[in-house]
């Protein structure tokens, strides 16, 4: 983005999620309209793609006559969420081991390869959809619609409480980020060897190592200059 080429709607969409990563955008912020428009130098109808977009992947609300408000999960939602996944998910992948066949676990290895690629790349948000993507093969491989069902909408809820609540992307140290591709790589190797009772206990942990990295002490909302939260 130069000074001579307007943002498009993704460089828009960009900006916003990268300073929610980098915590600079906090749960609870309010996306004025009039704001974001005068910070990245465009009109109201060019940020309303980027919100709606945002509101679709549940990272932001749309209150009517109130504006946007990037989603505030509460800490008790999001002990709650790994909770169910940990009851989840060992089921998911015993049962997926039981009828998995070489190209399913090719699948997650392709999943798992796009993953670091996206990690070592710094896309973060990518990263994340990936990692969930990766949860999401193994729920459908196992032949468990209902659970599946389920674990759809908690992937989704984790997002959103990583995108508020996992270390800052902009403070991650390297070896922090490609964590959880290790996890997911041992995951593999013990799916690869059959393995139904390490595979099962790898998730619990991969589960529980996510949940007890989310930082939960944030301050309130600054009522900083947005063009300044967005690194504009």
């Amino acid at each position: 983005m130069t000074e001579t080429s307007p943002p498009t709607d993704a460089d828009i969409y960009d900006r916003i999620i990268t300073a929610i990563l980098g915590h600079r955008l906090l749960p609870g912020t309010k996306l004025v309209e009039d704001k974001l428009a005068q910070a990245f130098g465009v009109s109201r109808t060019r940020v309303r793609p980027a919100l709606v977009r945002l509101a679709n992947e549940n990272i932001v609300l749309l209150r009517p006559n109130r504006g946007a408000v990037i989603a505030e999960p509460t800490p008790e939602q999001a002990h709650e969420v790994f909770e169910a996944r940990r009851l989840i998910e060992p089921t998911l992948v015993a049962s997926f081991l039981a009828g998995a066949e070489a190209a399913d676990i090719a699948h997650l290895a392709e999943l798992l390869r796009q993953e670091e690629d996206a990690r070592a790349a710094g896309q973060l948000h990518q990263a994340i959809r990936l990692s969930g993507e990766f949860h999401l093969a193994i729920a459908d491989g196992s032949g468990n619609q209902t659970l599946a069902g389920f674990l759809r909408d908690l992937v989704s809820r984790t997002s959103l409480i990583l995108m508020a609540y996992g270390p800052a992307a902009t403070l991650l140290p390297a070896d922090v980020a490609a964590c959880g591709c290790r996890e997911h790589r041992a995951l593999l190797d013990a799916m690869r060897l059959r393995d139904a009772q390490e595979a099962m206990r790898l998730m619990r942990e991969h589960l529980s190592r996510i949940e007890s990295d989310l930082v939960f002490d944030h301050t309130e909302p600054a009522e900083d200059d947005l063009a300044d939260l967005l690194g504009l």
